[in-house]
């Protein structure tokens, strides 16, 4: 009995490491419909989520200037709007 126990807890030591090697990116896992004016104009960046490694849905990842992000459907048009407003903005101060 004690040795039945003591199989189980080195078989469930053993799992656990090979279940945290899972993939924990940050990824988006759905879309805001829409953000107001005052917040467009808080974007200070963007990155593009692409379906390849742990992330499975295509995705445009705006950051604010409090570092706060939000998700948006690259195929939207006020995305793609945003992300022309913001390549300008960065384009402008560098």
């Amino acid at each position: 009995m004690k040795f039945s126990i003591l199989f189980f807890i080195l078989l469930l030591a053993c799992m656990c490491p090979v279940l945290a090697q899972g993939s924990y990116e940050n990824c988006c896992l759905k879309y805001v419909a829409g953000i107001k004016k005052s917040t467009k104009k808080r974007v200070e960046k963007y990155r593009l989520q692409e379906t390849d490694g742990g992330c499975n849905r295509q995705a445009v990842v705006f950051t604010l200037r409090n570092l706060r992000t939000f998700c948006a459907d690259p195929k939207q048009q006020w995305v793609q709007h945003l992300i022309a407003d913001v390549d300008r903005r960065n384009k402008n101060t560098m």
